[in-house]
């Protein structure tokens, strides 16, 4: 530091002295003479810099400003995006919720249930549910049994024990002779 420093004076008072021995040379010319301090005087590249002589700093300001808005935009726009993926998401967990409301109440509500098939393989179930659904039986569904072993294929389901013995003695008469009422507790 202290070497810069005495770098710095030398070239300081180096200065001094041509200045001197130009407005020696020069004093009958008074316009060059300032000219010439003028233009040591503002030759510093600092000095050019804070001036912003050659556009720098409005250059450096507008990029500095673009970047700043892209960041905005690009900020907004995740946050749009993620304001719109809560909302899916909040709609397909109301509508799950919704569809588990509606089958815990129709299972509550319709507890006699006319099963056709029972399986311990899902697959051969899912077959048999579709096989009724194109016969037209659009209640149709799988449903497990208590302990959770077999897969019950329900024809229909009744909140009347009357009406379901009823329907499924018919039921056996006309579509599935092995039919059985299965009740769910």
């Amino acid at each position: 530091m202290d070497k810069l420093n005495t770098l710095i004076i030398c070239i300081f008072v180096l200065l001094t002295r041509f200045i001197d021995i130009i407005l020696n040379y020069l004093t009958m010319r008074p316009i060059v003479t300032v000219l010439v301090v003028l233009i040591f005087s503002s030759t510093s590249c600092k000095f050019i810099k804070e001036k912003g002589w050659f556009n720098r700093n409005k250059a450096d300001t507008m990029a500095v400003w673009q970047a700043r808005q892209d960041s905005i935009r690009v900020a907004d726009s995740i946050r749009v995006e993620i304001e719109m993926m809560k909302a899916i998401e909040q709609a397909r967990i109301d509508s799950v919720r919704a569809d588990e409301e509606a089958r815990m109440e129709r299972e509550t509500r319709f507890k006699y249930n006319i099963i056709v098939g029972s399986f311990l393989t899902p697959e051969y179930a899912e077959d048999y549910l579709k096989y009724y659904l194109q016969m037209g039986y659009r209640e149709t569904q799988i449903i497990m049994d208590r302990k959770g072993r077999f897969n019950l294929v329900s024809a229909e389901a009744y909140d009347n024990i009357s009406r379901a013995i009823s329907r499924l003695y018919n039921f056996q008469d006309t579509v599935e002779f092995e039919a059985w009422l299965y009740i769910k507790d």
